[in-house]
């Protein structure tokens, strides 16, 4: 499959989740039950991880999903899968929650779409081949600056080891793939997750990832760790920034 087909799979998968979340009549009471499978799960992530899995098992890939696991699939392809990133924020009628999907071959991040199914905007991106939100070319801000910077969060706010850690501003926003995504096209300067070893799962930083990449922001593991990794267990700390002198100060901040 080439890049276009596999563009076309992920928005499918990403469209087959829009389209059950169509079907629900009270979106914000769906989000809020809890499903029957996991306590950390929502019925909504249970439902729209069915559609989106099966489409992209349908079209001969493989799939890692957050909410459901391993599914076999093509071995040189594995799309990894946050079928609502941000689920929290759909159960309280917050519009800041998407579909993730990242799909992963034997070098690394090969294409990635997030799709915020509040506001149907679409940011995706292939190795080599740039950025988009809608289709048209992004790049991240050029913020070079800490003092500079507005900041997303994931974790606790403001503070590292009880003190400040030096940027203009900070958001907390609820959704990781969404908050990269901001940083990709310039809404924002920077993205941390501030839990100590790492809060994100592969799929909730892998196609936000690829996205700011290739609008030219780069990013880290605050531990050093290689953040592309497709183990169900994994959690990483990223930090992403529109530039390299700021990802510096970024990284440096939080290891002093």
């Amino acid at each position: 499959m080439d890049d276009a087909g596999l563009l076309q799979a992920l928005a499918a998968a990403a469209d087959a989740v829009a389209s059950t979340l169509a079907q629900v009549v009270d979106k914000q009471a769906l989000a809020a039950e809890p499903s029957q499978v996991l306590t950390t799960q929502y019925a909504i992530d249970v439902a729209a991880d069915a559609a989106a899995v099966a489409v992209l098992v349908g079209a001969g890939l493989g799939v890692l999903s957050e909410e459901s696991g391993r599914h076999p699939g093509a071995l040189d392809v594995v799309v990894v899968l946050d079928p609502v990133d941000g689920s929290t924020n759909a159960s309280r009628g917050i519009p800041w929650y998407a579909t993730s999907l990242a799909a992963v071959d034997g070098e690394g991040l090969r294409a990635a779409l997030v799709v915020n199914q509040a506001s149907g905007e679409r940011f995706d991106a292939t190795r080599g081949g740039g950025a988009r939100l809608d289709g048209r070319p992004i790049t991240a801000s050029g913020t070079e600056v800490l003092g500079d910077a507005l900041v997303a969060l994931s974790g606790h706010p403001g503070r590292h080891r009880g003190r400040p850690l030096g940027w203009a501003q900070h958001r907390v926003l609820g959704a990781a793939a969404l908050d990269l995504c901001a940083v990709a096209c310039g809404r924002l300067d920077a993205f941390v997750d501030t839990h100590e070893s790492g809060g994100l799962g592969p799929w909730d930083h892998l196609g936000g990832l690829l996205i700011c990449q290739e609008a030219g922001a780069v990013g880290a593991d605050a531990l050093g760790r290689e953040l592309v990794t497709l183990g169900p267990g994994d959690r990483r700390a990223p930090v992403v920034a529109a530039t390299e002198p700021l990802l510096e100060a970024l990284l440096g901040a939080l290891a002093s």
